[in-house]
């Protein structure tokens, strides 16, 4: 543990790994303040320092995982031309489930309280599902402007397809799901891109 007044590096990283690991060894119904700062090896009271409760906690982890969701779709944009369309597609909606674990995104919607201070930071502009949505509209404008997708295609449709069925997948999925979750995103680009 780390001892008292001293700072811990990557405070706030560390407590949200915790609770996604505390999340999804007990479930959802174990994850406390005091189970989180135990799973990061802090102080007790830690947690408490930092955010205005448990509620508050969990929905700046789900900003936090949605935010990271935006950066890594965004990263998109550097694999223009490389691999093909749908290999890049399905690499992000995989790296994004990752990103964005279904227990602990039900987590903030089952906490009223949680949810209600996830709200107010996406209606003030944290970047979460039409960040990514826009992110993957730019990649496949970048890929049409190749000629890697067809001219005429409709890359703000393909990209809300997309990203909605990510949405539901990632509102649905469970662990263990993956092959499940990679052959439906498999079928869905064929759909899209053909």
């Amino acid at each position: 543990m780390s001892p008292r007044g001293v700072a811990i590096p990557d405070l706030r990283e560390r407590l949200f790994a915790a609770a996604e690991r505390v999340v999804a060894r007990d479930g959802a119904a174990a994850l406390t303040s005091r189970a989180v700062t135990a799973e990061a090896d802090c102080a007790k009271g830690v947690l408490h320092t930092h955010f205005a409760g448990l509620d508050e906690f969990v929905a700046e982890l789900v900003l936090d995982r949605f935010a990271r969701g935006a950066r890594q779709a965004g990263a998109l944009e550097a694999k223009v031309g490389r691999a093909t369309v749908a290999e890049n597609l399905l690499e992000v909606v995989q790296t994004l489930l990752d990103s964005l674990p279904p227990a602990v995104v039900g987590l903030a919607m089952a906490r009223p309280a949680a949810a209600s201070h996830t709200r107010d930071g996406l209606r003030s502009g944290a970047p979460a599902f039409d960040a990514i949505q826009d992110a993957v509209t730019s990649y496949l404008q970048a890929e049409q402007r190749i000629g890697r997708m067809p001219a005429d295609g409709d890359t703000a449709t393909i990209a809300l397809a997309l990203v909605g069925t990510t949405h539901h997948l990632l509102m649905t999925g469970g662990p263990g799901q993956t092959a499940d979750i990679a052959a439906t995103t498999r079928r869905l680009l064929a759909v899209l891109l053909a």
